[in-house]
């Protein structure tokens, strides 16, 4: 018999696995990490979702904390309490099982407190604390579904995805060379019909009623426990105001709408990375997002792990007439995006996704229909800091360069996406628009996202070039592009003192309101020394990324506390821990 299709002789049981649910007080977890969170709740989750989520159509009947009920299902399932600490069944046999993890101080703290809770309820778990590089191998720990008790975390999305982690065709075995991240082994088919209907339509109240569908099944089946969303702090000078919290966009996002009580007119930010580049393309740093979204400006904002329009109006979606999703039929030679994500020339033994969402090979011969993606995307009319409006010629820019092999970009994913970005774009002559055919098979659920950058092709260099005459090799290094850009937000880079700070001052062309006109990020060398500095008035604000979730953070509620000098938020990231639980065995 294939290994791991042998149902687990514990596992498989789901009044177990409720009961295990049952006895776990995650609140208890959530104080041994986290001891400064007054309100649990919400870093608790009883989805695979977070509550904000726009997915999120809860709450669901997941297992609680109440060790009494777990108890009641363990006598019901067999596993009864003698007289030793550990139940036993009928056979004489112990109701063990193996709990993996990675060696990470945090997961060990937490997981001992998990361990006790469960020995209340006797249950008896043995830990493994693995290297991450066995738990995360290629060839070992989860992707060979090696455990019976697993916890990892998760990196929430404003997409929720999911196929591969909850359908039935995607349980990683040794007849599908461990495809897959379904590792419970969990099939339940009207959650995996779902969750593969959540994943083939773009139409988001679809994707709602599908994936509401699919959370109902997980906390009936209680095949992975959410344990917590991991906290993220972030604290401020009681003399600022108009900081939006938020777990999915960067705090400085909304930098424009805020204000300093006395009057002052410069917000100093602390930070304790500096950013490696002003250009977005090819950094992925979170010091150069929080200096780039009001110091260059957004398309678009990402608030509650959903989307809304800034340059962008509206959304380009297919609710709002700017996108079609169409059939169309396919034959041997043409370029379409195959069931792996490829863009490939259709030919015998591709196999891609028709236009039911069903996976198939293509013979050779005939004819394949698949879906088709073709959208317009909309700008709003809007000048560079340096007064010149954004043209059309600033857009095909950015198709450009954003797809140019030699600019260094970090991926091009989205220029994939199009068969021919010569013929397959077209430009608006009367507004900022282009309109977009995808290749045939491109199922992007962030179709409706404008997904190029756009550059001030005008800008004179100080060398006398365009900037638009300027080989992409050789942006990275310009310090136009690299240090000073140009911006459309309410900020514009006006100074970057290496080692030290990068000063914003308001853009003399944004047409909206900014209240504090000028901001400096300071770097400074490490969380200690940040918050040293906002508890002695030197920085206003400090982001999840410098202040992290460490003790630190008890520092600041202190002073809260005690002088009210400071204010603190603290929320769940989109980060969680949860326990995975193997329904097979080997």
């Amino acid at each position: 018999m294939e290994d791991y299709t042998t149902p687990h002789p514990i596992l498989s049981d789901v009044r177990v696995r409720r009961a295990i649910a049952h006895c776990i007080d995650r609140d208890a977890l959530i104080a041994s990490v986290y001891p400064y969170v007054e309100d649990p709740s919400a870093l608790l989750m009883d989805s695979f979702l977070p509550k904000t989520h726009w997915a999120y159509r809860g709450p669901y009947d997941f297992p609680w904390y109440d060790p009494e009920a777990g108890k009641a299902l363990l006598e019901e399932a067999g596993w009864v309490q003698g007289d030793g600490p550990v139940r036993t069944n009928a056979n004489g046999e112990v109701l063990s099982l193996k709990f993996t993890t990675t060696s990470a101080a945090f997961r060990q703290t937490w997981s001992q407190v998990m361990i006790q809770n469960l020995a209340q309820c006797g249950i008896q778990i043995i830990p493994t604390y693995a290297p991450a590089s066995w738990w995360f191998g290629d060839t070992t720990g989860l992707s060979r579904r090696d455990f019976e008790l697993g916890a990892f975390a998760w990196v929430g999305q404003a997409d929720p995805a999911g196929r591969t982690l909850y359908a039935c065709d995607q349980i990683p075995l040794p007849s599908n060379n461990w495809e897959g991240q379904n590792y419970m082994g969990w099939c339940n088919p009207v959650a995996s019909e779902a969750i593969i209907r959540a994943n083939n339509t773009l139409i988001r109240e679809e994707r709602i009623a599908a994936y509401d569908i699919v959370q109902r099944e997980f906390a009936k089946d209680v095949v992975s426990i959410p344990v917590f969303q991991r906290a993220e702090a972030q604290a401020w000078s009681a003399n600022l105001s108009g900081v939006r919290p938020d777990p999915t966009e960067y705090a400085t996002a909304n930098l424009h709408e805020w204000e300093l009580a006395d009057g002052g007119d410069t917000i100093v930010i602390g930070m304790t990375q500096e950013p490696d580049s002003m250009w977005a393309l090819v950094s992925s740093m979170a010091a150069q997002r929080l200096v780039d979204r009001p110091g260059v400006g957004m398309l678009y904002t990402q608030y509650s792990y959903d989307f809304q329009p800034v340059l962008q109006d509206p959304l380009s979606t297919i609710e709002s007439g700017l996108a079609t999703n169409e059939v169309v039929e396919v034959s041997a030679g043409d370029k379409v995006y195959d069931a792996t994500g490829t863009p490939v020339e259709l030919a015998a033994g591709v196999r891609v996704i028709d236009s039911e969402g069903k996976e198939v090979e293509y013979s050779g011969e005939g004819t394949v229909q698949m879906n088709q993606l073709t959208v317009t995307y909309k700008l709003k009319p809007t000048t560079w800091s340096d007064g010149t409006p954004v043209s059309i010629e600033d857009m095909k820019l950015g198709v450009k360069i954003d797809c140019d092999p030699d600019s260094g970009a970090t991926t091009f994913d989205l220029c994939n996406r199009i068969g021919d970005l010569e013929n397959d774009i077209t430009y608006s002559d009367s507004e900022l628009a282009m309109t977009i055919k995808y290749l045939p098979g491109n199922q992007y659920p962030l179709y409706f996202l404008y997904p190029f950058s756009i550059y001030p092709s005008q800008r004179v260099l100080s060398d006398g070039r365009v900037l638009a005459d300027v080989p992409a090799a050789e942006w990275a290094t310009l310090p136009e592009v690299a240090e000073r850009p140009l911006s459309v937000g309410p900020y514009y880079v006006k100074e970057w003192n290496k080692g030290q700070s990068i000063v914003l001052e308001r853009n003399p062309y944004y047409e909206g309101e900014v209240k504090t006109p000028n901001v400096i990020f300071v770097f400074v060398a490490d969380t200690n020394q940040a918050v040293a500095q906002l508890l002695n008035g030197d920085v206003d604000f400090l982001d999840p990324s410098t202040l992290g979730a460490g003790a630190e953070v008890q520092t600041v509620i202190d002073a809260a506390e005690s002088t009210g000098s400071v204010q603190y938020y603290i929320s769940g990231s989109p980060t969680w821990e949860h326990i995975d639980i193997n329904l097979y065995t080997k």
